[in-house]
C-alpha cells in the first residue's frame, strides 16, 4: 500500500529581522485559523484552503536557500500562520528538519490548540511566540470570537514545565483589550508562567483592511485608532509593574 506524503497549507513565506523571534527569520505561514480575531490582519489565512500544498521537502529547500544568511544574522525559521498548530504534524517534521541543519526553530502560536502539540513537536521548538489575547475570558471570547482562555494559559505552564522559552504578544486594541482590569489579568498570567523572557506590546493597526475588503468581509474595527502613546505605555508600566521585561 502506498502512503500518502505529508503536506501543509502554506500561505506564503517572508524574511524578517526583529518580529518574529531573535536575529532575522524565515517565517513561514500556514493557512488555517480556528479564531476569528477582530482585530486580524491576515483574514486570508483563515482557510485550508488558501494556502499552497506543500511538502516538508518542498519548504526546506525554501529555508536552505537563505540558510547561511540566517545563521550569520544569528536568527532561524517561525512557523507563524494562521495558527501552525492546526497543522501539528507538518510542522513537527519542519522544525525536525530545521533542528537538523542546526537552525534555532520558533512557534508563533495563540496556544489555543496547544493540546495538538505534542512532545517530539516541543523537542524540536527552540522558542513560542504566545498571543495572549486578553486576559478576562469574557474579553477573550469577545476578541477571538470562538475562543476560550484555558487552553492558552494550559498551554503556557506546560511549555515552563518542559523549560521551553516563550515571548508573550499581547495586542492593544482601544476600547477592546485595552481595559486595565484586562491587561492586569494578561500580565498575572505572563508573570506566573517562568520561563517567559519578555512580553512584546504590539499596538493596533488597521494596515490589514484591504485584505478584508478584497474578502468582501467587514473588518470589526474599522472604525478604530490606533492606540495614543500614553495608553500603550500605561499598558507596557502595568507589564513592568509584574517585574516582566517589556518591549
Amino acid at each position: 500500500m502506498m502512503l500518502r506524503e505529508l503536506t501543509g497549507s502554506v500561505h506564503s513565506f517572508d524574511v524578517s529581522t526583529g518580529v518574529d523571534g531573535p536575529g532575522t527569520r524565515f517565517v513561514a505561514f500556514l493557512a488555517g485559523c480556528p479564531l476569528r480575531c477582530q482585530y486580524c490582519h491576515s483574514p486570508d489565512t483563515w482557510y485550508r484552503r488558501s494556502g499552497t500544498p506543500t511538502t516538508p521537502d518542498e519548504l526546506l529547500a525554501e529555508i536552505r536557500r537563505y540558510e547561511r544568511f540566517i545563521k550569520v544574522a544569528g536568527g532561524g525559521v517561525t512557523i507563524s500562520g494562521g495558527e501552525p498548530l492546526q497543522q501539528p504534524a507538518f510542522v513537527r517534521d519542519v522544525l525536525r528538519r530545521c533542528k537538523e541543519l542546526g537552525l534555532h526553530t520558533a512557534v508563533d502560536t495563540s496556544g489555543y490548540l496547544g493540546d495538538r502539540a505534542d512532545d517530539d513537536l516541543l523537542d524540536v521548538t527552540d522558542l513560542v511566540l504566545l498571543d495572549i489575547k486578553s486576559g478576562d475570558p469574557g474579553t477573550y471570547r469577545s476578541v477571538t470570537r470562538t475562543g476560550r482562555l484555558a487552553p492558552t494559559v494550559r498551554f503556557a505552564h506546560r511549555l515552563a514545565d518542559r523549560g521551553l522559552p516563550i515571548w508573550v504578544r499581547f495586542v492593544l486594541v482601544p476600547g477592546l483589550t485595552d481595559a486595565p482590569e484586562n491587561v492586569e489579568a494578561v500580565a498575572a498570567i505572563a508573570a506566573s508562567v517562568p520561563t517567559v523572557q519578555r512580553v512584546e506590546v504590539l499596538p493596533f493597526h488597521r494596515l490589514g483592511a484591504a485584505k478584508y475588503e478584497a474578502l468582501g468581509v467587514d473588518f470589526p474595527l474599522a472604525g478604530t485608532e490606533a492606540p495614543e502613546p500614553e495608553l500603550v505605555e500605561r499598558v507596557r508600566g502595568q507589564f513592568r509593574d509584574h517585574g516582566l521585561c517589556v518591549f
